[in-house]
């Protein structure tokens, strides 16, 4: 039998509003994290304060402004709609907590706390592992549970959970067209440095070309090998080939050498491979946000077509879709034996 008696979902976060002084406020929390920059602290201090904070606020706000609803950001609206959908399904007490922004993880914790909950699964909203997401958010939520004195489960990441997967593929099915030439899978981007300190066995990620291939050691914390497992999984449900799918890393920020290859250059690309019909989603999101409706589905739609693309479809993350509702009351519901 479980034993918490609420649960508090928990996603990265967006700005206030699309202006630049909430943009900058929230871009400083989010950098000024030393699992996002993994640096020395003086050094992400000036990085941020001095090339950051000074120009990317604007075009950053710039970019909110195209997606902006009028029940705010995109992310915060969708996982608003799951939370309800959530509670309702499980007929617990479930909350909001964003790592960056508001609702604030505290803001979460003391109204499930004032709501009698004193035993809380706390379930981040990432299907696959890495310390610039699930860690600081376990992390800073272990914290504020262990002052109120909560006793809290955490939700281990659900990347090639059946439920998670079959809820993706189906609705995948429903939005893409049926004469594409390729399934572009685009996952967020991490600098190969995080890929590295988080491989326990400091002799597998990203030190064998194979390294990503099969299970082991370093598995349960290699942010690559799950995206690739993710896609594996998904392109079977969907009855695709090896060669209608290719699997690409976004958001890049800064000089560091990230994860290849990249979205980007991809789309760019592609067209002169002959691929003039693209579908792109993004299954490291659970809701969709600035990452996936601006910089895939506008910008990314955008250096396509004019590379050459014919039809370019964004099929949209699960957001609140009811398959996803039912999947993750399943995985919360199994918690007790994962956590």
């Amino acid at each position: 039998m479980n034993r918490f008696d609420a649960v508090l979902l928990c996603n990265l976060g967006s700005p206030a509003s699309a202006r630049t002084e909430d943009v900058r406020a929230y871009l400083r929390e989010f950098l000024m994290d030393p699992y996002v920059l993994q640096m020395p602290s003086l050094a992400r201090w000036m990085l941020v304060h001095s090339f950051i904070l000074p120009f990317r606020p604007t075009r950053t706000a710039e970019a909110y402004e195209s997606i902006w609803t009028e029940g705010g950001s995109p992310l915060l609206v969708h996982s608003h709609k799951l939370k309800d959908a959530l509670s309702q399904h499980l007929g617990l007490p479930v909350a909001l907590g964003m790592r960056y922004g508001a609702p604030s993880l505290e803001e979460a914790f003391e109204t499930l706390f004032a709501s009698g909950a004193r035993g809380v699964l706390l379930a981040p909203l990432y299907p696959q592992f890495a310390d610039s997401t699930n860690t600081t958010c376990i992390e800073q939520a272990t914290r504020i549970a262990e002052r109120l004195g909560i006793e809290m489960q955490v939700l281990t990441p659900f990347y090639q959970a059946p439920v998670w997967l079959d809820a993706v593929a189906e609705s995948y099915k429903r939005a893409m067209p049926a004469d594409i030439d390729c399934l572009l899978l685009s996952f967020h981007g991490l600098p190969e440095i995080h890929i590295k300190r988080a491989d326990p066995t400091g002799t597998t990620c990203l030190k064998r070309s194979d390294c990503c291939e099969s299970p082991g050691a370093a598995a349960a914390t290699c942010y690559r090998h799950q995206c690739l497992v993710s896609a594996r999984n998904i392109i079977q449900r969907l009855g695709l080939t090896t060669d209608q799918y290719q699997v690409s890393f976004q958001s890049r920020l800064g000089r560091a050498r990230w994860l290849l290859p990249a979205t980007d250059q991809m789309l760019e690309t592609l067209p002169a491979k002959g691929i003039r019909r693209l579908a792109v989603a993004c299954p490291g999101f659970t809701a969709d946000n600035l990452e996936t409706l601006e910089e895939i589905g506008i910008r990314g739609k955008e250096a396509f077509l004019r590379a050459g693309g014919e039809s370019f479809t964004f099929l949209p993350c699960l957001n609140d879709n009811s398959a996803w509702v039912q999947g993750l009351a399943t995985l919360c519901g199994g918690a007790e034996s994962a956590a």
